[in-house]
């Protein structure tokens, strides 16, 4: 099973080790796109300030990122896991997941990334901001920078496992699962049950919440179906839509209701 997750605005201070090292990160195909978006977004932060939180999308409380963003190439790294915080990271908790369960977070879980495109939880990082949204002055969208590299790294991540996708809708589109990998992939949605609409926060903790569950119960569902029979097995309520007629090719949309928002 790959688990693709969204990044979280919010990270913790990069670490004292060592840092970072490009070749040593997963998914090495997308080593000379992540060295691109590297040196554009340093040199842009170390030139002129204003357009650089401009370009970031930054307010003048968060002036501060952008000074960060400069120090990328000596800050200490961290796991991938520890930097991102968040509500989702918050429910996941991935620190005080049982030795198995850590494991198999390792092995299953990726983050996407404006700046890196995708890491594992365990890859070294430093703090950083730059969001999939971003349009850099020499590379263009960030989204559309990452669609071929990603086309050729993905499929093979995924292996031939369930691809479960709980990503935000700017870093889905950043790579979209097709034909065969496609079929057995399931795309999750939270609604809050009394109103059916997605509510940001809980929608965040509520799939946070969920990846723990699978991760601690040890579940490696093969496909959709069994996704969807292992998350009622564990006290979900799934409403499910599979692709209709053959369904090659087209992922399945999963439904999780939630009652209480919190």
């Amino acid at each position: 099973m790959l688990v693709l997750l969204p990044p979280s605005e919010g990270k913790a201070s990069s670490g004292r080790g060592a840092p970072l090292k490009l070749e040593s990160l997963s998914l090495p195909g997308l080593t000379p796109a992540r060295e691109a978006v590297l040196g554009e977004l340093v040199e842009l932060c170390a030139g002129d300030e204003e357009k650089a939180r401009e370009v970031l999308g930054l307010s003048e409380g968060l002036r501060g990122e952008v000074g960060k963003n400069t120090e990328l190439l000596t800050a200490g790294a961290r796991p991938a896991g520890e930097i991102y915080t968040g509500v989702l990271y918050d429910a996941l908790d991935l620190a005080t997941l049982e030795a198995a369960a850590k494991k198999r977070a390792a092995r299953s879980l990726l983050v996407f990334s404006g700046l890196w495109g995708a890491v594992r939880v365990t890859d070294r990082i430093p703090s950083y901001r730059c969001s999939m949204g971003v349009k850099l002055p020499g590379l263009g969208a960030l989204g559309a920078h990452w669609r071929t590299p990603m086309a050729a790294a993905l499929p093979e991540a995924a292996g031939d496992g369930l691809v479960l996708d709980l990503r935000s809708s700017a870093y889905a589109a950043a790579w979209k699962p097709k034909g065969e990998v496609a079929g057995r992939t399931a795309s999750v949605r939270v609604l809050h049950a009394p109103t059916r609409k997605v509510v940001s926060h809980f929608n965040k903790a509520t799939k946070g919440r969920i990846v723990r569950s699978l991760l601690m119960a040890g579940v490696a569902p093969k496909g959709p179906a069994e996704l969807v029979e292992a998350l009622r097995d564990l006290g979900y309520v799934v409403e499910v839509e599979p692709p209709k007629g053959a369904g090659a090719g087209k992922p399945w949309m999963l439904d999780v209701l939630v009652d209480e928002i919190h």
